[in-house]
């Protein structure tokens, strides 16, 4: 299955309360942090809540 490689790289600072929460179940710590995670539904909507936020590309394996 492919895996989606997702980097933080815009600051929450300003942005709704709903954004910073996604950032955070994504498992960001701070800023240019990088997770990989199984490529699903659940996760693409969540890169799409975010997308102005973060940089993602998928990894096949």
């Amino acid at each position: 299955m492919a895996k989606l490689r997702i980097t933080w790289k815009r600051s929450c600072i300003g942005r709704p309360d709903k954004q910073e929460k996604t950032i955070r179940a994504f498992g960001f710590k701070k800023l240019n942090d990088t997770v990989e995670m199984e490529d699903s539904p659940q996760i693409r909507g969540m890169i799409e809540a975010v997308h102005h936020l973060v940089d993602w590309e998928a990894i096949e394996k």
